[in-house]
């Protein structure tokens, strides 16, 4: 796998990673206890690859700070405008 395409797969792994952790607190705070441990199943699966990823090349920890980061604001930028509507 080539260094850009293995980066770019870190950074959507974190972003995937962010979204789940957002639902996954969301279906805590709903009390949805399945829905929650299939988020949690997700975020694991997630920084699975991304732990494994950053061990190897420690640059990958920078493509994973930006995967986390819009992750996390995208997710929440969703909500707004959905409970908006």
């Amino acid at each position: 796998m080539t260094y850009l395409i293995h980066f770019i797969g870190v950074m959507i792994a974190m972003f995937i990673a962010d979204v789940c952790w957002a639902y996954y607190f969301i279906k805590i705070e709903e009390r949805k206890s399945l829905h929650a441990a299939i988020w949690g199943s997700a975020i694991y699966i997630c920084g699975a690859f991304t732990v494994t990823s950053y061990i190897d090349d420690k640059t990958f920890i920078i493509a994973a700070v930006i995967g986390s980061f819009f992750g996390t604001y995208a997710t929440i930028e969703y909500k707004k405008k959905k409970e908006k509507l």
